[in-house]
């Protein structure tokens, strides 16, 4: 048999398994909560795993180890801030925001909970935020299907439009009709395969070149700065403090992806969310190793064998298909897709929910039918997919670029705001929409005048100022905002009072 008849037979598990979670989703899918935020009923586990995978995207298993591959080991302070922001996004945000979720109005969208949270009588703050989401993760979900065109283009020669169509048309298969609970079981299996594929792929390329110290050699002779994670002297010292300081900033961003701290809100208790951020956080050191560690090992590799791919984001891809077996190449293939598809389903979820928990419905003076709302779910899917598909036709930044600035879009415009939300009383809803405002147009603003410092950190900052400032100034003492934050408090610190 030939190669490419293994690899299409392990694509072909792979997407007709995802394809039946999604159904198995859709029968246990019956009502509008169900459909975006499964019930409130994932165990620890699957909201730990689901979270990850949904956090990476194609970004992990192609961006990152391209950047290492092209550049050297100072790439790898994002994979440092990334794994301190997670852990402390688990810490901070994950109990909590669980419990208060539930105590304001049982919201079940991160827009809906800012709204209750301040008692936002003008809808702005809800449907600003709707609008933010809308924009940032059409471009986000746009990265994923450029991923998904690159996959086909590297892994079998194919052409690029249907290699993004494919993906886009399962993805979309298993998220239209399973949705929240489908995305989240399939992000499940999908963790799984790519942390499994980031540990085998650079393990076996280590044993092929002659052992870890030969791999050592050959990456320093190749560029001393190489294994430097300060650029080895090549870079000046105020260039090598921008890129450690944006690097690290990355992790900032968590506090703000709607399409990970929604995974916070659908736990079964507060509780829970101890352990699995324990499961969280050990599934992210050994997947971000894995991707820096198959950065660096390609440099070896390459360099002693030739061959080296003139996308540096296709290194994986590449390592796997001349390393290992086609069946298992195949399956370490599906993994990238895995990375694609479990981000992408995610993203599509949520701006579904934006388009219809928190614009149409504020929209309806009376209450539409549960069935209504899951109809309009999935046809918000579709919408927000045809979009990102339209954008992704002719890409025009690469995967990692794409990612970084709707990463930093979130996190500046909703970061400071969840943060506060959740450990400031005095939060108002126009200190929150100020904030959220000023953090998303500094991202832009500063984006554009290519400064070198990520544009994540000033549009943070100054948006947690600004929210704080302005709700200095617009404060009053509401006694129901002043409950909840008790009674919050007090579910997810046993026997608490403070006030």
């Amino acid at each position: 048999m030939s190669d490419q008849f293994f690899l299409y037979l392990a694509l072909g598990i792979y997407f007709a398994v995802m394809l039946f979670i999604g159904w198995l989703a859709f029968r246990r899918t019956s009502d509008h909560e169900g459909y975006m935020l499964a019930g409130r009923g994932l165990p620890p586990w699957v909201a730990a795993l689901s979270a990850g995978a949904s956090d990476m995207s194609g970004w992990l298993i192609m961006g990152l180890p391209g950047a290492i591959f092209a550049t050297g080991l100072i790439e790898g302070w994002i994979a440092v801030g990334l794994l301190v922001g997670s852990y402390l996004n688990w810490r901070l945000v994950a109990p909590r925001l669980r419990a208060y979720s539930e105590v304001s109005k049982n919201s079940i969208t991160v827009p809906s909970f800012f709204e209750n949270r301040t008692r936002d009588r003008s809808r702005l703050l809800r449907s600003v935020s709707s609008v933010i989401i809308l924009v940032f993760f059409t471009l986000y979900a746009s990265s994923g299907m450029v991923a998904g065109g690159k996959f086909f283009e590297s892994a079998f020669g194919g052409d690029y439009f249907v290699g993004m169509l494919l993906v886009t048309a399962v993805t979309l298969g298993y998220t239209l009709f399973g949705g929240f609970l489908g995305a989240s079981l399939t992000d499940v299996v999908q963790g799984l395969m790519m942390v499994v594929a980031l540990i085998v792929v650079p393990v076996v390329a280590i044993f092929t070149i002659g052992g870890f110290g030969e791999t050592v050699s050959i990456v320093e002779t190749v560029g001393a700065a190489n294994l430097s994670i300060f650029g080895g002297g090549s870079m000046t010292t105020g260039a090598v403090v921008l890129v450690v300081v944006s690097g690290l900033a990355w992790g900032l961003g968590y506090f703000g992806q709607p399409h990970i701290i929604v995974r916070f809100m659908a736990l079964r208790t507060p509780g829970e969310a101890k352990s699995a951020r324990r499961i969280a956080t050990s599934w992210q050191f050994l997947s971000l190793f894995g991707a820096v560690a198959a950065g660096l090992v390609g440099i070896a590799y390459f360099d002693k064998f030739g061959g080296a791919p003139s996308d540096p984001e296709t290194i994986v891809l590449l390592l796997s298909q001349v390393l290992l077996h086609p069946l298992v190449s195949g399956l370490v293939l599906a993994a990238v897709l895995a990375a694609i598809m479990s981000t992408l389903s995610s993203q599509l979820i949520v701006c579904s929910s934006a388009l219809v928990e928190d614009l149409y419905r504020i929209m309806r003076k009376t209450p539409p039918a549960e069935k209504t709302l899951v109809i309009l779910g999935r046809v918000g899917v579709l919408a927000v997919a045809i979009v990102a598909a339209l954008l992704a036709i002719s890409p025009n930044d690469s995967i990692l670029g794409l990612v970084s600035f709707a990463w930093a879009g979130f996190g500046a415009a909703f970061g400071p705001i969840v943060l506060l939300s959740l450990y400031w009383r005095k939060l108002t809803n126009w200190g929150a929409l100020t904030g959220m405002i000023v953090g998303a147009v500094t991202v832009f603003v500063w984006k554009a005048f290519d400064t070198g410092l990520y544009e994540l950190l000033p549009g943070f900052v100054i948006a947690l100022i600004a929210a704080m400032l302005v709700s200095r100034f617009t404060y009053t003492e509401n006694s129901e905002i002043q409950e909840e934050f008790t009674t919050t408090t007090s579910l997810v610190i046993p026997g608490s009072t403070t006030k």
